[in-house]
């Protein structure tokens, strides 16, 4: 297939072109480089089933040539005010990316005829009553708030994307895609795994905001990239999370950070700077996902971090 991929240089959308090559597909990447990283393209420009445009998906987009399948990655992504590239730094490129981003994409869609997957995100969920997540969950979500300009936008984009499959009878499917680190994320992201990450290879005590017992799920990026993969190649329409269901509170993967990077300076806990509208569990039920992808996650958590700890480890120049 000739696929496009927007926000192609982004942490997701750099292994989702690195995988589509590998299966033999042409791959477009798309992107503007506001969150996105060249670096991570680079072992990719002399691929000759790959091209590249920058441009931003808030613009009209017009790719020449057949496009069989659109991929829709375009958006800031982290919640973490303390990095420039968080969402709430950039609450209207957020906003344009998941609003005139999704229109525009969808309108290449349709004007090929292409299948179209939107990346959606577990944040659709809010901060939830129903635990663990199903794709039937409505949400508990303040559309206002600080986290809203993501969690809004991405609602947002989901509801376009089935109003193009009901009326224009466009070929979509929605992947929900919960916590995911590895290789490729921005050292200066913000979130969890980067900052616990870097602060053990510096021998400095892990910082945890809030009172450590809000839990987060974590997949590694190579099973995320696989569940996508299937999905679009599936016949699925509705929702699908794709993640990891083992929960593991912050407190948790604080302790396994340390011991497996050997870091002896322990934690900090600083229980009154939790984060505004910070959701308190997250927990995909990826029944869906094992029923129709056959699906699920293979990398624990103590493997996916000794794999994702020598990149930045290599970023930092530490030995």
């Amino acid at each position: 297939m000739n696929i496009l991929i927007t926000g192609a240089a982004g942490f997701l959308g750099s292994h989702l072109c690195e995988r589509l090559l590998k299966e033999g597909h042409h791959v477009i990447g798309m992107d503007n480089f506001i969150t996105g990283n060249p670096e991570n393209l680079a072992h990719l420009t002399n691929n000759e089933n790959f091209s590249f445009i920058r441009h931003d998906v808030a613009n009209f987009i017009f790719v020449p040539g057949k496009i069989d399948a659109v991929l829709h990655f375009a958006s800031p992504a982290s919640p973490n005010p303390a990095s420039p590239f968080g969402y709430t730094n950039l609450p209207i490129q957020t906003m344009k990316a998941g609003a005139l981003g999704t229109h525009n994409a969808l309108g290449v869609a349709r004007a090929h005829n292409a299948r179209y997957l939107l990346a959606s995100t577990s944040e659709i969920y809010g901060d939830p009553l129903e635990h663990p997540q199903k794709e039937t969950y409505w949400g508990h979500v303040d559309p206002i708030g600080i986290r809203s300009v993501y969690d809004e936008a991405k609602r947002f984009a989901e509801a376009l994307t089935m109003a193009y499959h009901r009326y224009h009878g466009i070929d979509t499917r929605i992947v929900r895609i919960f916590n995911t680190y590895g290789p490729r994320m921005r050292l200066d992201d913000g979130r969890v795994v980067p900052n616990f990450i870097q602060q053990a290879l510096r021998g400095e005590p892990l910082t945890i905001y809030g009172d450590g017992s809000q839990t987060r799920s974590f997949c590694f990026v190579s099973d995320l990239v696989e569940g996508i993969y299937r999905l679009l190649l599936s016949d699925e329409h509705d929702p699908v999370n794709i993640g990891n269901p083992t929960e593991t509170s912050i407190l948790e993967f604080a302790k396994t950070i340390n011991a497996i990077i050997g870091n002896p300076a322990g934690i900090v806990i600083k229980p009154d700077m939790r984060l505004g509208d910070d959701p308190q569990r997250r927990q995909p039920d990826i029944t869906r996902a094992k029923r129709i992808l056959d699906w699920s996650p293979s990398v624990s958590l103590e493997e996916g971090i000794r794999k994702t700890a020598p990149y930045f480890s290599a970023k930092m120049g530490i030995a």
